[in-house]
C-alpha cells in the first residue's frame, strides 16, 4: 500500500509548515486528490487518522476533495470534466485529449494553532 507511504510525507510535511510558522498543533489538513492520481481516498484517510495520533497532527480534521478528471481537446479547442473513464470529448467525439487535471494529489490548506 503506498498511501502508507504518502501519508509518512505529508505528515513531515504538515510538521515542517508547522514548525515554520512557529505551530503547536495543526488542526485540519486539506487535500485534493485526483481520480487518475493512483491513490485511493479510503486508504489514505484511514492511514492518515492511524499515524497521526504520535504527532503534531493529532485529533485533527482531514478533508479530502476528489478532483474528477479534466481534459482539454486538441481538436475542437474545448475544455470539459469526464464524468466516466471514457476518454472522448463530450463536444465533439475526438480522442484527442490532454488532462489538465485530476491526476495529481495536492496538499491544498493547513490550519494551524
Amino acid at each position: 500500500m503506498h498511501e502508507f507511504s504518502i501519508v509518512t510525507a505529508l505528515l513531515e510535511m504538515c510538521e515542517k509548515n508547522a514548525k515554520e510558522n512557529n505551530a503547536t498543533k495543526i488542526t485540519k489538513v486539506e487535500i485534493k486528490i485526483g481520480k487518475l492520481s493512483g491513490v485511493e481516498p479510503y486508504l489514505l484517510e484511514t492511514a492518515f487518522d492511524t499515524f497521526k495520533e504520535d504527532g503534531i497532527c493529532a485529533g485533527c480534521e482531514f478533508v479530502v476533495h476528489l478532483q474528477e478528471i479534466v481534459v482539454h481537446c486538441e481538436s475542437c479547442h474545448t475544455e470539459a470534466t469526464l464524468t466516466q473513464n471514457e476518454f472522448v470529448c463530450p463536444t465533439c467525439n475526438s480522442t484527442d485529449l490532454r488532462v489538465i487535471d485530476g491526476e495529481e494529489m495536492y496538499l491544498m490548506r493547513l490550519e494551524m494553532e
